[in-house]
């Protein structure tokens, strides 16, 4: 988030030397310029504090850390930190945020944090009867549930209901929802699903198996749109309606084709994932989930579409992810990177950083669709890696 007093008019970061990018930045977030500092001397993680984090440890692995200032959601002005490798991403989720921005920024809605602890249990006789007896027993095991998590039920969180479904061949599941707050959630729905798993099979007539999340958070969905006047996609060499007409029509062609759907939904996730690395969120759960939800109807499909409206005036967006993200726990305690990255938004809940991370995918799915339908993915993109690679490599 920005400061309050921020100059409306955003700085251009890029044509700042480093030193002098990371004053600005601290200015605008309201931090102390040695805040950035130390947090980031050392790729933002100390070799002692990783060899902690992870097994066998060598070191650690940086990658590029900026900044995309001026995310305008729900009339908040956000500077989103992005940690990736790629060229080009930052920039393109500065780009084409700038231009929502100018139209009212983005509009985004977060479900309640609830997820999934899976209960599975096979060789019963009789499924039906399992299920009944399970559901029967819901008031049961929803207070064994939040006997386990008591701290989540303390912040208003907890097992909220269970659910039963048979799979076949004397093989059925048990879902716990349970609201996870603030937290990403793994290590609570886990807790859970093995406080509860003894007893489920018994109730089952079956044995025991596995007990774990569900990364496909289907309940705690993020919506994003975006409405912008065409004027505003055009530039010196190109039309405004020319580049809304070609990025509905590069949407339409990624609902009609799986091999073009996977590669809209990368360009999406460059800036989901950047943005949930930076935060010291599981960028892999994330990805599980989105691409899950990507295939929801039994074909691969777009997570996000745009669409003219009727007069041509407007170009519209959607973006619909299910986006389970942490403020609280995992690494956030032990990553100063990721503390610093939380410092920068200023976000107060899960909720918040997910509205921002979903509305970043969809700026970098605008700025992707609009280069490829006008000059190319390549006139950018490249020019920038060339820019970062003619002269680091090595000799």
């Amino acid at each position: 988030m920005m400061t309050d007093d921020s100059n409306p008019t955003l700085p251009s970061l890029r044509t700042l030397p480093l030193p002098k990018r990371r004053d600005e930045v601290a200015r605008l977030a309201g931090l102390a310029r040695e805040e950035i500092e130390r947090a980031l001397a050392t790729g933002g993680l100390d070799c002692d504090t990783a060899d902690a984090m992870v097994e066998n440890a060598l070191g650690t692995l940086a990658l590029p850390f900026g900044v995309a200032p001026g995310v305008r959601v729900n009339g908040v002005d956000y500077l989103v930190p992005m940690a990736i490798e790629e060229p080009s991403v930052v920039a393109a989720a500065s780009h084409a945020s700038k231009r929502v921005r100018s139209a009212g920024g983005f509009k985004a809605t977060v479900d309640p944090s609830m997820m999934v602890a899976q209960i599975e249990v096979h060789d019963v006789a009789d499924p039906a009867g399992a299920l009944l007896r399970i559901e029967e027993a819901q008031t049961e095991l929803v207070r064994r549930a939040n006997e386990a998590v008591q701290g989540l039920v303390a912040r208003g969180g907890g097992a909220k209901r269970v659910s039963t479904r048979d799979l076949g061949d004397g093989m059925i599941v048990t879902h716990v929802h349970v609201d996870c707050r603030d937290a990403m959630g793994a290590n609570l729905l886990n807790t859970v699903a093995e406080a509860l798993g003894a007893r489920v099979a018994e109730l089952a007539g079956g044995t025991l198996g596995l007990r774990i999340l569900s990364n496909y958070c289907d309940e705690r969905i993020t919506r994003v749109t975006a409405s912008l006047p065409v004027d505003a996609l055009g530039d010196s060499r190109t039309k405004g309606i020319d580049a809304a007409r070609g990025i509905a029509r590069a949407s339409l062609f990624a609902e009609r084709d799986p091999y073009r759907a996977v590669t809209h939904n990368k360009g999406i996730m460059n800036g989901v994932d950047a943005v949930v690395l930076a935060t010291g969120n599981d960028w892999r759960a994330v990805e599980a989930g989105a691409h899950a939800h990507a295939s929801r109807s039994g074909a691969y499909r777009p997570l996000a579409t745009w669409r003219l409206s009727d007069d041509e005036r407007s170009l519209e967006g959607q973006i619909e992810i299910p986006l389970a993200l942490g403020v609280v726990g995992g690494a956030l305690r032990a990553h100063p990177g990721a503390r610093l990255a939380l410092a920068l938004l200023r976000v107060t809940s899960a909720a918040e950083l997910a509205a921002v991370a979903a509305a970043t995918g969809l700026a970098t799915n605008l700025a992707a669709l609009r280069a490829l339908s006008t000059e190319g993915i390549q006139r950018g993109h490249m020019a920038l890696h060339h820019r970062a690679t003619a002269a680091k490599l090595p000799r």
